[in-house]
Order: C-alpha cells, then sequence, then structure tokens
C-alpha cells in the first residue's frame, strides 16, 4: 500500500494522484474521474501518508486504518455507506478500529475515510503488490 503520492486538496473533492511538480505549485489526476488539475503552492495540500487517526494511546497512520478496514471488509467495499447517519458511522468504525478517540474523531471523518477507502480500493491503490506500488509512482 504505497499512498505517498495520493494527496487530499482542501475545497476539493475526492482524492488526487500528485504527477509532477510545476514552476507555481504541480499537477496532480483525480482518482475519481481522471481529470488533471493545477494546484498551486497556496492550497491546503495533504498527504494521505502523512495523516493520523486519533486513539486513546497514540495517533493511528491512515495507511494502517485502512489496511484495518481492508480485512474487516475481507477485501471488499465498505458495507456501509458513508451517507449513514454519525451513530452507525461511529458504530462500524468502533469495529475497524476500537481504541479510536470519540473525542476526537467525528463522524465527518469517519464518513470521509470510509469514501476515501472505497475509493482507493476501486482505483488498486490498497493492494500489497510491491510491483503496482510501483506502476503508480
Amino acid at each position: 500500500m504505497n499512498l505517498t503520492k495520493v494527496l487530499a486538496i482542501s475545497g476539493k473533492p475526492g482524492l488526487y494522484h500528485l504527477e509532477t511538480q510545476t514552476r507555481s505549485g504541480f499537477l496532480a489526476t483525480s482518482l475519481a474521474d481522471g481529470k488533471r488539475i493545477s494546484v498551486g503552492i497556496r492550497n491546503n495540500v495533504s498527504l494521505l501518508s502523512e495523516i493520523a487517526i486519533y486513539t486513546f494511546e497514540k495517533e493511528v497512520p491512515l495507511t494502517e486504518v485502512f489496511t484495518n478496514m481492508k480485512n474487516f471488509e475481507e477485501g471488499k467495499e465498505a458495507r456501509i455507506s458513508p451517507k449513514s447517519d454519525g451513530a452507525t458511522l461511529e458504530e462500524y468504525f468502533s469495529q475497524v478500529l476500537p481504541n479510536y478517540d470519540r473525542d476526537r474523531v467525528y463522524a465527518s471523518d469517519i464518513k470521509k475515510i470510509i469514501q476515501w477507502y472505497n475509493l482507493l480500493l476501486a482505483k488498486g491503490f490498497l493492494e500489497e503488490d510491491a510491483q503496482e506500488d510501483t506502476q503508480k509512482s
């Protein structure tokens, strides 16, 4: 699982794959529709490999959360809709990451994680095969 070039861009829906750097920022391709966009240096951008989820003991990297979800779902899409109500999302997430900090991880965060998981799974970014990871880089 290689998420080092997968981006979340503030103000833009979905996830993006970093293509190349430019003088004024970089080019990225939407994982949802394949459209390329130019992202300026002023945009707030997060690498998925740098995002972590709060638990009571430590911060768990998002890659570990996705691995837990993939094992829980036996390699299939999430069994609940990201549009489910907050209580349902929290109950589901407590099965994936039992010790997550309920005061600091909101239902909106869980919704986004489920959406990202489904998209990354569909696009093959959650595969453990090192050969596939190098093809995407």
